[in-house]
């Protein structure tokens, strides 16, 4: 049988969006100050940070991201404002905030366009590529060592967590039946000849949440997330202001938790911000995302 998954185009050389997603509506939301002192947790290509930079000549910046090409598609893209900005290649959730004091801290999470047009990082299973899926390539654990490594069993429980995929037992067991697994498409194949036609040619393909499930395994996704929804708000000045824009509802019910349920914290955004129909027509990317936003009301003992 042939491959759904070949045979593509080829596409050009990716490259870091800088085209923000809610850019109107975290500029807005971050409440910017002249002289502030900011944070940008995952800085990608830069697109929010040239925002947040340009809204007044002595604004800082501390530039976050654990992904290298990330900072430094960043650092080009930022050049401009010179030591104005100061970039760390980190986590966010490992990132030192002892001692910092930020007006304002913007963290957009998710997997960026330039991960999954990049085949070699294992991101996607439009093009054939090792199954890898690390953000932080300094990191050991691949996605490839979790396919062809973990039982059946927890296999079958991070694509049901992780992925809300239904058919995890099913698809954890062929996998097991079929492994060792080396590259995209042939787990993106297996997956799909293993499930009914019916959900096989649905509207999204069934590797889908697996290969979500994967991605947010290998980074310790969730996990980083409710570190720094715990660390980030003691960080934040009084009157400072915490804005997280999710794409998945794993993400978004973490940071909604996270946000209500800190003693620091008055959340200002009663309902998640979305996307308008016109800024989805222009970058589908913002489709998904979800902008919560909250300001540090107790200050510190």
């Amino acid at each position: 049988m042939t491959s759904d998954f070949t045979d593509l185009p080829a596409i050009a050389e990716p490259t870091f969006s800088h085209l923000p997603v809610l850019p109107q509506a975290v500029i807005t939301g971050l409440g910017l100050r002249a002289g502030g002192n900011y944070l940008d947790a995952t800085v990608g290509g830069g697109g929010h940070s040239r925002l947040i930079l340009a809204t007044a000549s002595d604004i800082q910046l501390t530039a976050l991201d654990q992904d290298e090409d990330a900072l430094n598609a960043a650092k080009k893209e930022l050049a401009e404002f010179g030591e104005r900005v100061k970039f760390v290649q980190s986590n966010f959730a490992n990132y030192q905030f002892s001692g910092a004091s930020f007006a304002g801290i913007l963290a957009d999470l998710g997997v960026s366009s330039y991960h999954l047009d990049t085949p070699e990082r294992g991101f996607s299973f439009r093009h054939t590529a090792s199954l890898d899926m690390r953000m932080d390539q300094r990191q050991s654990l691949t996605a490839a060592d979790v396919i062809n490594e973990w039982d059946e069993k927890e296999l079958a429980d991070i694509f049901f967590k992780y992925g809300e995929e239904r058919l995890s037992r099913r698809i954890a067991k062929r996998i097991v039946e079929k492994r060792p697994f080396h590259t995209t498409t042939e787990l993106a194949e297996a997956i799909a000849f293993c499930v009914p036609p019916k959900y096989r040619y649905g509207r999204i393909h069934p590797a889908t949440r697996v290969f979500q499930a994967l991605r947010i395994v290998v980074n310790d996704e969730l996990k980083s997330l409710e570190t720094f929804l715990e660390k980030a708000p003691q960080a934040l000045v009084l009157g400072g202001r915490i804005a997280i824009i999710s794409f998945h509802s794993l993400e978004d019910r973490l940071v909604k938790h996270g946000l209500r349920n800190s003693p620091l914290l008055k959340v200002l955004t009663k309902k998640p911000i979305i996307a308008t129909e016109a800024e989805i027509a222009e970058n589908p990317r913002s489709r998904s995302a979800k902008l919560r936003i909250a300001e540090r009301v107790v200050g510190s003992e």
